[in-house]
């Protein structure tokens, strides 16, 4: 898939809009809207180039089920089987074999994101467009990151009230093992798996102290222990962190506001930061993601009216 899909709420209100970009023309063409309004959703890409789009919360209510396809060959929306759970601020991960795993978030009993959390998890199957429930974790988890080990497993850690606790995900007994926990409990961080096969965490915050952290670290999947590296320039929370085609990791904005917009490179190599070229503005709640030819493309933004994208070019940074 050449292109990505972008969804949002603005000014208190779910959109069911839907676009395209197409990084051969740096160009944005409209595609059907899908079939609910969303926002806290996840949208995975599937092996045959589908797109999968799950839960939201209402606009003002509790978390929904539902959950839809995009087909990008005809640029339309269909719906799919619904999950067994409605839920907003998920996760949601493609598994080796094609399946994809819903786990956490809000749970459907409360009104909007602020509600407990879940400890529930599901597997969406392509070729039947149903869902079945899984074991569920053994933390109840939103605010939290999972991420696809190169075993794998499903490394889930952190979320809201601070936790430091981690635990792996396996498909094949599709049980869930505790492994080691974070040095720093997080909320609101990244999780991103470097092309050695570590996981690199940043950013986030404890929940009981204001503003987000600066520090980092690195679970390494042999040993099931994490270990802190070196601190990026800038505190982080609800940031994005991408592997780039070179195995470097670039970490953008958010500090809530807090200052200007920034950047900064981690080198898994010497496990240091260097700050890079900022983006033309400061975002909440926006998207990152690498494109086939090594650019980033960076969308949307929390705040009313601000539609706007950018793209970061690796080649090009000071």
């Amino acid at each position: 898939m050449t292109g990505g899909l972008v969804n949002d709420r603005l000014d208190g209100k779910v959109l069911n809009a839907a676009e395209r970009y197409d990084p051969s023309g740096g160009t944005w063409m409209a595609v059907d809207g899908m079939t609910k309004s969303r926002w806290g959703h996840t949208a995975t890409l599937l092996p045959d180039g589908r797109v999968l789009v799950v839960g939201s919360y209402r606009s003002g209510g509790r978390p929904i089920r539902s959950a839809e396809l995009y087909e990008p060959t005809s640029g339309t929306w269909m719906a799919t089987g619904s999950m067994t759970k409605g839920r907003g601020g998920h996760t949601a991960t493609l598994l080796p074999d094609g399946t994809v795993l819903v786990v956490g978030g809000a749970d459907e009993e409360t009104a909007m994101e602020g509600g407990p959390r879940s400890a529930s998890a599901e597997l969406f199957d392509p070729a039947s467009g149903t869902w079945t429930a899984t074991s569920a974790m053994k933390e109840a988890r939103k605010g939290f990151t999972a991420t696809l080990l190169a075993d794998g497993t499903v490394l889930v850690a952190g979320g809201d009230g601070g936790f430091t606790a981690a635990e792996l995900y396996h498909p094949g007994s599709r049980r869930w093992t505790t492994t080691g926990s974070m040095v720093e409990g997080r909320f609101g961080h990244t999780a991103t798996l470097l092309a050695d096969g570590r996981v690199l965490a940043t950013g986030g915050c404890a929940c009981s102290e204001p503003g987000g952290r600066n520090s980092a670290e690195l679970y390494h999947p042999n040993s099931k222990r994490w270990t802190a590296t070196r601190s990026m320039a800038t505190a982080r929370i609800f940031h994005t962190a991408t592997l780039l085609a070179d195995s470097r990791v670039l970490v953008v904005d958010d500090g809530l506001g807090d200052g200007p917009p920034s950047a900064e490179l981690f080198d898994p190599r010497t496990g240091g930061w260097i700050v890079t070229v900022s983006p033309a503005r400061a975002r909440i709640g926006y998207t990152a993601t690498l494109l086939l030819d090594g650019r980033v493309l960076v969308t949307g933004d929390y705040n009313p009216g601000r539609s706007s994208a950018e793209l970061y070019n690796p080649g090009g940074e000071s």
